[in-house]
């Protein structure tokens, strides 16, 4: 369990890591608070939007829609790998979740998946309280190509939050692996996602991968991400 980051604190962190950020408005305290408790944090969740095109996705994520009031996320990682961050605080990334998954992430104990999840947002436990969250730019379809540049900086940003908090890639979970009710993101896995990161923290913030980072993805990782 881990006090969440102050906002200077998370820009600081993603920055020495090589983010590229955008801050979007007033993020800083652009948040949902006022509707329940934002920590202790255990883990960063990975999603994906079923959008297309970054500045309305970006509006979106920040202001979310008539149903579920934003901000969708802490941040959004765009195809370009540019990190445009919306909020911080609570935030409606999340939802309800399974709570042996929740378990799982914070004794880092799990193989190389959780349990797969049994609940769901109507039954689960609070993952608005528990989790980082990070929105990133894709139709969701299975099809929609991850660029290089955003897979390079999903690695760093889910890196640079477990490098501060002293987390392993264990920490970080995909919206499918927290709830049974989800599918995001879809184009990879979060095995092969966590593998990346876990190579990542080997090394200090500063290290630059020569190597294409969406190499190693086979189609059997596509097709278990699905």
């Amino acid at each position: 369990m881990a006090t969440p980051l102050s906002a200077s604190a998370v820009l600081a962190a993603l920055r020495a890591e090589g983010v590229r950020v955008t801050e979007v408005g007033n993020w800083r305290t652009h948040n949902r608070n006022s509707k329940g408790q934002w920590g202790p944090l255990n883990g960063s969740i990975v999603h994906h939007t079923v959008t297309k095109g970054t500045a309305s996705t970006v509006a979106m994520v920040r202001d979310g829609y008539a149903a579920l009031p934003g901000p969708l996320c802490h941040g959004m990682i765009a195809k370009d790998g540019q990190v445009h961050m919306v909020g911080w605080g609570r935030t409606n990334h999340a939802g309800g979740g399974d709570p042996r998954v929740l378990d799982q992430v914070i004794a880092e104990s799990y193989g190389t998946r959780p349990t797969p999840p049994t609940r769901g947002n109507s039954n689960g436990v609070d993952g608005n309280a528990r989790f980082y969250g990070w929105e990133c730019e894709n139709l969701g379809d299975g099809k929609d190509p991850w660029p290089a540049a955003q897979y390079d900086a999903i690695v760093r940003v889910q890196a640079a939050l477990c490098r501060a908090h002293g987390w392993s890639a264990k920490s970080v979970i995909g919206h499918l692996e927290w709830s049974n009710d989800k599918v995001d993101p879809r184009g990879f896995t979060m095995t092969k996602l966590r593998a990346d990161v876990a190579e990542r923290l080997k090394h200090p913030a500063s290290w630059n991968n020569e190597e294409d980072p969406m190499a190693g993805i086979t189609k059997r990782d596509i097709f278990d991400a699905v």
